[in-house]
């Protein structure tokens, strides 16, 4: 077949497909009709929900508010297509999702990657599939997007979020037609895994030049880094993504400086992964998902077989365990970094140290991130259970949304919902991860419809009152005569 006989295929496979979804979601009587209450302030719209955010998390939600009849609007800074880190800082080969997860689809069958891909490639071609590449998933992202028609205003940058007393937000950004102020009802906030924060750079590192070191977050021409000598920091899926990305752009050698004096073997949150964590994790009581986030925290996450293999398969990668930071200087273009098992000499230091929850550097939550209750106001660990990451996490309501520290010091604080990866302790793994982000998105979206109507509940009782559609109009019977004139 030629390639011009395969595209003409795909597109006619997809198009069957986007038919059968239409009909899915017309026999589910989907989206629900438009019921909130219109809203408007000094003339200006007022939006039910702004979603900050057009990765997976940011289209799931904002489908399922529109699946709910909501006017849920979707921002992103980047532009169209390239939402997320999927077609950006991303740079493993495969995700490491199993490739039958049914992800952000919501329960429709024709909304999964499965139908997206066997509608262009075929049964066979599904079968023969190991992992899903990630430029495929970033392709199939937009397609769910376009198929969904969902509202998302790309390179709209959030620069303050000010919530209200009078029951609004306000979200001052920049947008390709100049500055503008968005007000909206809700706001959630599904901006991905450093969505409180961003990346952790250890203090040894902030003092050293920035042209000697990147974060493995960081936008990085990798073929700048040809015939020098990388040191990579950590060893999990963006330590190895980063080394071999590395090395196959010609690195002169990649070490791996590893902490730990071994790779950990078994992912434990894949062990923990069913309907019952997802569902019940919300009620456990906080010992409870204090522990299990620990342990797997703890227990840390291995790279992807896969990606290690990509890197070991390179002569010139060396795995150095048992290897921290112990110090590091620099001289002139030369790091000297001095570790247990002696000193390396290295051109370029990539730092795979994972994210932070920080919003006191985020400005755009300087309006707000004082007033939040995090889970160290809360919770108080046992001995030996400490976690800084969990300490830092946001303490969530039942529709994720942000709780004050000091009940009235900040109004309309919970009128921001988190919808990333910090709320994972007080929800579980359903607002950023692959397997569980359908469940967390239905969980958001219920929990909104459910405010916007609880605060509504004068006009809609007045709605309802004023309702005077008839189902029946009086000439369906005839008045019966008295029982004396009856035949």
């Amino acid at each position: 077949m030629t390639e011009t006989a395969r595209s003409n295929t795909a597109s006619a496979g997809l198009a069957a497909l986007e038919t059968r979804l239409r009909q899915d979601l017309a026999w589910l009587e989907l989206p629900a009709k438009s019921w909130t209450m219109p809203r408007t302030h000094d003339k200006q719209e007022v939006l039910d929900v702004a979603v900050i955010g057009g990765g997976m998390a940011g289209l799931a939600a904002c489908a399922t508010l529109k699946h709910l009849g909501i006017q849920a609007r979707g921002f992103d800074r980047a532009p169209a297509g390239f939402e997320g880190p999927w077609a950006t800082t991303a740079r493993m080969e495969t995700l490491r999702s199993p490739k039958q997860l049914t992800g952000p689809a919501l329960g429709l069958p024709a909304l999964t990657f499965r139908a997206w891909f066997e509608a262009q490639f075929g049964d066979e071609a599904w079968e023969a599939l190991d992992k899903i590449p990630r430029l495929q998933w970033m392709d199939y992202l937009r397609w769910y997007r376009g198929a969904l028609d969902l509202d998302i205003r790309n390179e709209h940058c959030v620069g303050r979020i000010v919530p209200r007393a009078d029951g609004l937000v306000a979200l001052d950004m920049q947008t390709p037609e100049g500055p503008r102020t968005v007000l909206s009802r809700r706001v959630v906030l599904a901006t991905g895994r450093d969505g409180l924060g961003g990346a952790y750079v250890p203090p040894i590192v902030e003092r050293l030049p920035r042209a000697l070191w990147a974060h493995s977050s960081d936008e990085l021409d990798y073929g700048t880094l040809r015939g020098k000598r990388v040191g990579v920091v950590g060893a999990g899926a963006s330590a190895m993504d980063s080394a071999a990305t590395a090395l196959e752009a010609g690195a002169a050698s990649v070490e791996l400086l590893i902490r730990r004096d071994d790779i950990p073997r078994v992912n434990k949150s894949k062990g923990a992964g069913n309907p019952g964590l997802t569902f019940g994790h919300p009620g456990l009581p906080d010992e409870w998902k204090w522990r299990l986030r620990h342990y797997i925290n703890a227990q840390q996450v291995p790279p992807p077989r896969g990606s290690t293999l990509r890197v070991s398969r390179h002569a010139n990668a060396y795995f150095n365990l048992g290897c921290a930071l112990d110090s590091i200087e620099a001289d002139g273009d030369v790091l000297r970094v001095a570790t247990p098992k002696g000193g390396f000499e290295l051109d370029f230091l990539i730092l795979s140290t994972g994210f932070r929850i920080a919003l006191e550097t985020r400005p755009e939550f300087a309006a707000f991130a004082p007033h939040i209750r995090f889970w160290r106001d809360r919770y108080q660990p046992r001995p030996g259970q400490e976690d800084r990451e969990l300490s830092d996490s946001p303490d969530l309501g039942p529709a994720f949304e942000f709780l004050e520290k000091t009940p009235g010091e900040c109004p309309g604080l919970s009128r921001i919902h988190c919808f990333c990866y910090p709320a994972a302790l007080s929800h579980g793994t359903v607002s950023g991860d692959i397997p569980a982000i359908s469940d967390g998105a239905r969980r958001l979206g219920q929990g909104i419809a459910a405010l916007l109507y609880q605060e509504d509940i004068e006009l809609h009782y007045a709605a309802l009152q004023a309702y005077a559609e008839p189902e029946v109009f009086g000439d369906e019977w005839l008045p019966a005569p008295p029982p004396a004139n009856r035949p």
